[in-house]
């Protein structure tokens, strides 16, 4: 009776151990499929982070050309504006313009 006893107790130890490990191996898994998933969501998260800054870099880049455009038409009106009312420089009538046209090819050729 009393080895009977003993085998049982032994038994429900040996069940008790399988599932205490079942259930650490399930734990290490589901962990190690948890680090997976974030270390995949980090790298989707890293190549949109460069994709924007790369967008960011290039906006940048236009944003510095068109004030370096601004300037330059603000500079062309300056200069407009400065000859109209330091050197009073005007532009000439219709009856005061003269066109001048280069003859053309054929014309020179005879």
């Amino acid at each position: 009776m009393k080895q009977e006893i003993i085998e049982e107790s032994s038994r429900k130890l040996a069940v008790k151990k399988a599932i205490v490990y079942g259930l650490m191996v399930a734990a290490v898994l589901i962990s190690a499929f948890m680090v997976v998933l974030q270390v995949f969501a980090y790298r989707h998260d890293f190549r949109d982070l460069n994709s924007y800054m790369r967008e960011r870099e290039d906006i940048n880049a236009e944003w510095g050309r068109l004030l370096i455009e601004q300037q330059t038409f603000g500079a062309t009106a300056q200069i407009g504006t400065r000859a109209v009312t330091q050197l009073r420089m005007y532009s000439p009538p219709a009856a005061q313009t003269v066109v001048i046209s280069l003859p053309s090819e054929s014309e020179q050729k005879k």
